[in-house]
């Protein structure tokens, strides 16, 4: 025979389970209006470091000779190159092959013809004035190709904090500006999400120059131009209606 008191003791707990799942539910807070903007800002900033690539091909019927002959014309540009420029710049190998050169024929195998050596050396220098007389100087010595020359800042931090900060407060304006559009006031940042300031490089290349240059023929000239930064940042705010 069932005990009485069984039934009632459920009844209670139930009781008491659905008033504390009733609390739980009362203690959430309601949920949050919100509006999500996003800003962008770009810094112009004038570039203060210089990279070019200057590289040095040559060819031979056999692959030391291809290679000895590279060598000797590769330490000649470095030379002059460090000549030009003085001890602050920092010059740095980036890339280097040798192969073999193939003639190919409508039936058979391909034959070796001869070899290839190519060295490429990047200058990295402060001072841009130099930059025409650096060319001039490797094209002289024997550079046979240059690949293009980058601007860039020697120290983005400043710039890109500047960036930053402007792409922060387009971002809060167009917040306030939505907010009270639609009669509502911007009560607090909830998140902010940047993406990492961009530095946008500028490419040049050198006008092409004539070989045996006099040592009184004007530099190759180039122009450094300006840089662009860009910083975006993506605010999210919590409103709430506008006081009456």
């Amino acid at each position: 025979m069932r005990s009485p008191g069984v039934g009632t003791r459920k009844q209670a707990l139930a009781f008491l389970a659905c008033a504390v799942v009733a609390t739980a539910f009362a203690q959430q807070p309601p949920p949050l209006s919100s509006i999500r903007v996003s800003g962008e800002a770009k810094v112009t900033a004038q570039p203060d470091r210089v990279q070019v690539d200057i590289g040095v091909s040559t060819r031979a019927p056999s692959s030391q000779e291809a290679a000895a002959q590279n060598a000797r014309q590769v330490q000649a540009v470095l030379d002059a190159v460090r000549k030009a420029t003085g001890p602050a710049a920092v010059l740095k190998t980036i890339s280097y092959s040798l192969s073999p050169n193939y003639d190919y024929h409508s039936s058979g195998e391909p034959t070796v013809n001869g070899y290839s050596a190519a060295n490429v050396v990047q200058v990295t220098l402060d001072d841009l004035d130099k930059i025409g007389s650096v060319i001039d100087a490797a094209a002289r010595a024997g550079a046979n190709h240059v690949q293009g020359i980058q601007f860039t800042l020697r120290d983005q931090d400043a710039v890109r904090a500047q960036a930053l900060r402007e792409a922060a407060i387009r971002a809060r304006a167009a917040a306030e500006v939505l907010a009270a559009a639609l009669g509502l006031k911007v009560v607090r940042v909830l998140s902010v999400e940047e993406s990492s300031a961009r530095l946008v490089p500028l490419y040049s290349r050198p006008a092409p120059r004539a070989t045996g240059l006099s040592a009184s023929a004007v530099p190759t000239p180039v122009e450094a131009g300006t840089l662009d930064l860009t910083a975006d940042v993506t605010l999210t705010v919590e409103v709430s209606p506008a006081a009456r």
